[in-house]
């Protein structure tokens, strides 16, 4: 089996996983970080939502050999005291009901707002639509996402 260097969080890691393991499987499995989740296993719902080079992508479907080079971040490295903008407006609205999407939820929209820091409606209704919330909490994700952008 190949092993692959990966930058991950800033920190570099060499997991010996076959070239085409799901990076969701090296992330948690391997690695054991864990706040990236397994939602569908078919990148339809968001759940596993990492950034690689700062582009959100679906980990479930992404072979491991694709990042090789890649600078990937997970919710854990999203900021080091749980103090980005969205996180903390996460809180203020309080979003969070069962939780089990929100870190993809938070890493779609971190995405979002690094390449558009004050998006309209339309535009946060577009770079979220592929996210599911089982709990039906789009509303206040959307708010939460408008009140971080104020932060920025």
């Amino acid at each position: 089996m190949p092993i692959f260097k990966l930058s991950i969080n800033g920190k570099q890691y060499q997991p010996d996983v076959a070239e085409d393991t799901p990076l969701l499987w090296v992330l948690r499995d391997h690695l054991g970080l864990v706040g990236t989740k397994y939602g569908c296993g078919i990148a339809q719902c968001g759940a596993c939502t990492v950034h690689v080079n700062g582009t959100a992508v679906r980990s479930c479907v992404l072979p491991v050999s694709a990042v090789k080079n890649s600078a990937v971040t997970t919710i854990e490295g999203l900021s080091a005291n749980g103090d980005h903008p969205l996180q903390t407006a996460w809180d203020e609205v309080d979003v969070a009901q069962c939780g089990y999407c929100q870190a993809g939820q938070l890493m779609t929209a971190a995405a979002l707002l690094k390449k558009n820091p004050h998006p309209s409606a339309e535009e946060i209704n577009n770079a979220m639509q592929g996210n599911i919330c089982r709990c039906g909490a789009y509303h206040r994700i959307h708010e939460a996402i408008k009140v971080a952008s104020k932060k920025i």
